[in-house]
């Protein structure tokens, strides 16, 4: 059969998702590479669309052009219309790319270019979208959905929820990530939730609550020849009520019976059939705990946030065959790529379990409601694989990397109210569950409490009855010094076998009764089946007594005692076939290893950076791909460990081996042992591998580039701070100070403004600027216990000062390559969210002289040999070190981009003992320049202050590259979701220096015909000026006329400029009701002076049709 559709089809265009952001996150970078993978293998010409310069699919070789443009149909359709496309892929970028794809094609723009839409049609995505539609699809066909109305106002909503009863919840049409949905048990809270939902989309759904029920997913493809195929199914831990991307996700199911889970396949292909889908789509079902009734809650008509966890944990890699469906294939024609040995239309059936746990970072944000529900607040997630649920769920809660170590043996939790807690879910419910179970509560009670299945809860109590009985046991009778053979052989495994059913209780025979030493050993193997740490062995067994040697100690002896992991492929196959793939987990719940090694020392192990969270993100993804490829390309045996399925680093093809495991001591050295590698590279991955340095070398392993000795030196402050006085580079004057009094004298010695960073952080608040004693008192009782055993470090903080980073790579000490970049704030604003031009157009050449004399003193004082960033302040040619890290920073994507000299690439071979030539001068010319900028979460974040500081806030960033300054500011700009204003801007100006940092651009504004509104000091201080602006009174101004906060909700202003002033109450309270207010009405706000300047004179300046449409290539 001829495939007419890719006979026709020579050039597709692919929308990106851009930036990342809560709701819509490295998934879709993982899906976009699939796609064009996908297409590059059948030979079409790719154009991608995507502002997102930290992803790999942006990378060179992955598309064959990339626009560093905004996804937004004027941009859209400038390419279109410049490339002549015959195609364009609208399901791999997220929401993004799909409201995008949607807009142009009412508009008419698909038809005007002749270009055709490849994969599901776009009037099936609008029956999905659109909440109406969709509910009137599927009743089509006898499919219930849960009782609704589809309202577009709050009016509207609130004579629907009086028709339905309370409680219900509301849900948003064309969003993602649950964005403006809730549940809402009176008017007063339906009224509050849809005014601010209705600012994000024009059409909300009312639907009668189903709380309490569970909430189940299918992963569905079919082809355009309508063959049809469930690839996995997902169960919620949480009930109904818990966004998907909030809740705990077990895969596949486990409480469901087999008539309930043929049942709701069968409703699924059919729904997907019927809606007519090309490609892949999830369908999200509400299911009574109680009977087999059912709800649709909807379905997706795009590759889901599901989705990569979906491929990663069936193997099965979804977003490519959905690629190659929207081409014309069956799902006959394809191969598996992943097993291949079966084809796309072979249903995976797993022999483990898969858990996924999602990661928050609630803390650093001021204000924020720690409560999870129906919108998403997690800013990324891990996926474990295990045998068990109990060691599946174990791995995964060390895996989000919040301290914790397990369900068990951590840190004791301070909960006032328990019950409260359990019904009340926050981002701390599961280890509620573990406290609460400690407390005496019985299953049975938590159940009613949180409405979780008592499935989970029983596989919980596992755990905590494991702990308990470690606990119960003598240490001091335990000797771990005693041999192997002593304790071990087929007449002690059969005495001590346990039951799997009830591990409480253990079978032992009469001679062993109350030996310790014995109940030790069977209770050992039975914890590392349940996914037990050896630190929650020892800290089980020596309580608040246990050293750092104890979890050492343990796993020595359970080698001795032969307790060792067993290392098992992805087995998806059910025995049809042999199961070939390189996707490794290991497991105590195994009797062989599915892995032969030959201990060759040609394999060379890269360690991941984990779960995507707030200052480690995709970037470092796009590190660890560029080490993996330059591993293989010097012919060493690629191996990448890393746990985060939304990354490129763990699909199927980036590596010879994949271990989806932990980046833990212990299983890194579990896997080292096995593997007998090369080397480990530890500087691709952020601070996760960074931090595990020095331990491993003092285990022995060859960290590759840089000794761990010399990233202790840098890590460690003092040590650092020594280095550079040594060298006599000056830094900022600090202090680690354990006492108020001693705090004080600091201040007396250095004078405000100091930054302050307790160690002990309590209400979120990490860091802060203070600007006098009243500021730096009230800051550290919010804060933090000052004392011996958590000191406060405080620093000079030198004011109106420029920060500028060298990103690096040396060699043997020697500098290789460097990029010189800029933030357009001033110091203050953390590095993450400061916007960042490269090359640095704004730097005396002097200063430029400096950096690099310092960065060669300290490249050669450390002996780098790898990747490497430092930090500097700038004020007026007198610069000051402020970090090193001697690992890949999060800009190392952007400028190898805009450089186009891959620094990774150098980096690795730097690693690897290749000697490599540094780039000509010349490559440092560029007649271009590039501007990184941050995307912010904040309308996800209900409460929270959306101000920006010294801790970072950013879930995301873009790239832009222009021909100049304001051509790259404003693409950036508009690429992160600002818009050019229309006609009234809304400024608040703060302290008297950013007054006067504002002045000129208040100027232009005025000659360009804005219309200006300004809160009381601001407004004098332009009059004084000679710039014309209307008075509006700050909201706890109750006599006013025009009052700020109801010109916010009226939706008066097109952009609201607030710069934070100082911490008085009053200014507090006010700025904060502006800022959140501007976020909860979806009018653009901008907090800092320097950056509102810059990108006012960039629009007032260029208009968006004079911004060029040109391909990454062009730029030379």
């Amino acid at each position: 059969m001829t495939n007419q559709i890719l006979e026709n089809i020579k050039k597709v265009l692919v929308l990106g998702s851009g930036a990342l952001k809560i709701g819509e996150a490295g998934e879709f970078d993982y899906s976009g590479s699939q796609a064009l993978k996908a297409l590059s293998e059948e030979g079409v010409e790719t154009v991608l669309i995507n502002p997102n310069i930290a992803t790999v699919q942006t990378s060179e070789g992955v598309a064959d052009k990339i626009y560093f443009l905004p996804v937004t149909p004027y941009f859209v359709e400038k390419v279109i219309k410049r490339e002549q496309p015959d195609g364009i892929l609208l399901a791999f970028g997220g929401q993004t790319a799909l409201n995008c794809g949607v807009q142009l094609y009412r508009s008419g723009v698909f038809e005007k270019y002749g270009v055709e839409v490849l994969g599901t049609p776009v009037q099936a995505i609008m029956d999905t979208e659109d909440r109406d539609l969709f509910v009137k699809k599927l009743d089509q066909i006898d499919i219930k959905t849960i009782q609704s109305f589809a309202v577009s106002s709050t009016n509207e909503a609130l004579e629907a929820a009086e028709k339905l009863g309370y409680p219900v919840i509301v849900r948003a049409a064309y969003a993602l990530g649950g964005l403006g949905s809730g549940f809402c048990n009176n008017a007063k809270e339906l009224k509050e939730l849809s005014v601010k939902a209705l600012n994000y989309s024009e059409q909300l759904l009312i639907e009668k609550s189903l709380k309490g029920w569970k909430e189940i997913e299918y992963e569905v493809v079919r082809d355009r020849y309508d063959n049809c195929i469930t690839v996995c199914n997902i169960e919620n831990f949480d009930p109904l009520g818990i966004h998907t991307g909030e809740s705990i996700v077990v895969a596949p199911s486990q409480t469901l019976t087999n008539s309930e889970y043929h049942k709701l396949r069968e409703l699924a292909i059919k729904i997907v059939r019927h809606i007519g889908i090309v490609g892949e789509c999830n369908v999200q079902y509400a299911l009574d705990p109680e009977s087999e009734d059912y709800r649709v809650i909807e379905v997706n008509a795009r590759l889901s946030r599901s989705s990569a966890l979906a491929s990663k944990a069936t193997g099965y890699p979804l977003a490519f065959v959905a690629a190659k469906l929207g081409l014309g294939y069956g799902l006959f024609d394809l191969k598996n790529s992943v097993t291949k040995t079966t084809s796309a239309f072979f249903e995976p059936a797993l022999d483990y379990i898969v858990v996924k746990i999602p990661r928050w970072d609630l803390g650093k944000f001021s204000g924020v409601s720690k409560e999870i529900g129906s919108s998403m607040k997690s800013v990324g997630e891990i996926m474990s694989i295990g045998r068990t649920f109990e060691e599946a769920i174990q791995k995964g809660l060390r895996m989000i990397g919040l301290g914790m170590h397990g369900f068990v043996e951590n840190k004791e939790l301070v909960i006032p109210d328990i019950d409260k807690a359990l019904r009340e879910p926050t981002d701390q419910r599961i280890f509620v569950i573990s406290k609460a179970f400690r407390k005496g509560y019985t299953v049975d009670q938590i159940h009613e409490l949180t409405k979780i299945d008592r499935w989970f809860l029983h596989k919980l109590r596992n755990i905590v009855d494991t702990a308990e009985m470690l606990e119960e046991l003598d240490s001091e009778r335990i000797d771990l010094s005693v041999g192997n053979a002593e304790v071990t052989g087929d007449e002690f495994i059969e005495a001590h076998s346990f039951n799997e059913q009830n591990n409480s209780e253990l079978k032992e025979p009469d001679k062993y009764q109350n030996n310790e030493f014995f109940k030790f050993n069977e209770l050992l193997r039975l914890a590392k089946q349940q996914g037990f740490s050896d630190y929650q062995v020892a800290r089980a067994l020596y309580k608040d007594n246990i050293t750092d040697k104890d979890p050492l100690r343990i796993r020595e002896y359970r080698k001795k005692q032969g307790i060792r992991p067993f290392v098992k492929q992805i087995d998806t196959l059910a025995a049809e076939f042999p199961a070939q793939t390189n996707y490794l987990y290991l497991t105590y719940n195994a009797s062989e290893s599915d892995v032969k090694y030959i201990g060759d020392h040609r394999s060379v192990i890269v360690l991941g950076s984990g779960a995507y969270r707030i200052g480690s993100s995709v970037e470092f993804d796009w590190c660890s791909v560029n080490a993996l490829n330059t591993v293989r390309k010097e012919g060493y045996r690629s191996v990448m460990i890393n746990y985060n399925p939304e990354t490129v680093s763990t699909d199927y093809d980036m590596c010879d081996r994949l271990y989806f495991d932990e980046l833990t001591y212990e299983r890194v050295m579990d896997i080292i042992e096995l593997e007998n590698p090369h080397g480990v590279i530890v500087s691709v991955g952020g601070q996760i591998p960074n931090n595990l340095a020095v331990r491993l070398d003092n285990s022995g392993v060859n960290i590759l580039g840089t000794s761990a000795k010399s990233i202790d030196n840098a890590e460690d402050r003092h040590k650092f701070s020594s280095m550079l006085d040594r060298l006599e580079v000056d830094q900022p004057r600090w202090k680690e100070l354990t006492t108020l009094d001693e705090i004080h004298q600091f201040v007396d010695e250095v004078g405000f403004p100091l930054l302050v960073r307790p160690s002990y952080v309590l209400s979120g608040a990490a860091m802060n600027v203070c600007s006098n004693k009243t500021e730096l008192e009230r800051f550290l009782t919010l804060a933090t216990e000052v004392s011996n055993k958590y000191p406060v470090v405080v620093s000079e903080f030198i004011e109106d000062s420029k920060e500028i980073e060298m990103d690096a790579v040396a060699q043997n000490g020697e500098l290789v390559a460097y990029a010189i970049s800029e933030h357009v704030e001033f110091a203050g604003v953390h590095s993450g969210d400061a916007t960042i031009l490269f090359p640095a157009q704004k730097i005396y050449v002097q200063t430029v002289r400096r950096i690099k004399q310092i960065t060669k003193q300290i490249a050669k004082e450390l002996n780098i040999s790898g990747p490497f960033n430092i930090q500097f302040l700038a004020k007026d040619n007198d610069i000051k070190v402020i970090e090193c890290n001697l690992r890949a920073s999060r800009s190392f994507p952007f400028v190898s981009k805009v450089l186009k000299i891959n620094f990774i690439e150098l980096a690795t071979k730097v690693m690897l003992d290749i000697n490599v030539e540094k780039p000509e001068k010349s490559a440092f010319d560029l007649d271009y320049v590039g501007i990184k900028a941050p995307q912010f979460s904040f309308t996800r974040l209900q409460k929270a202050d959306p101000v920006l500081g010294v801790d970072m806030a950013s879930t995301g960033e873009v790239g832009a590259i222009g021909s100049h300054f304001d051509d790259a500011l404003l693409t950036s700009m508009l690429a992160v979701g600002y818009k050019i204003p229309e006609k009234n801007i809304m400024i608040s100006s703060g302290g008297t220096k950013s007054k006067v940092a504002l002045l000129e651009a208040c100027r232009l504004l005025k000659n360009k015909g804005y219309n200006l509104f300004a809160t009381g000091g601001t407004q004098k201080f332009l009059e004084e000026n000679g710039v014309e602006s209307t008075f509006v009174a700050w909201p706890d101004d109750e006599n006013a006329e025009l009052k700020v906060n109801d010109m916010i909700a009226e939706k008066r202003f097109d952009l609201i400029i607030n710069i934070p002033k100082n911490l008085t109450e009053r200014e507090l309270t006010n700025g904060y009701l502006i800022r959140r207010g501007a976020i909860d009405y979806n009018i653009p706000l901008i907090t800092n002076a320097r950056l509102a300047g810059a990108f006012i004179k960039s629009f007032c300046r260029i208009s968006q049709d004079d911004i060029k449409i040109k391909h990454w290539e062009e730029y030379n």
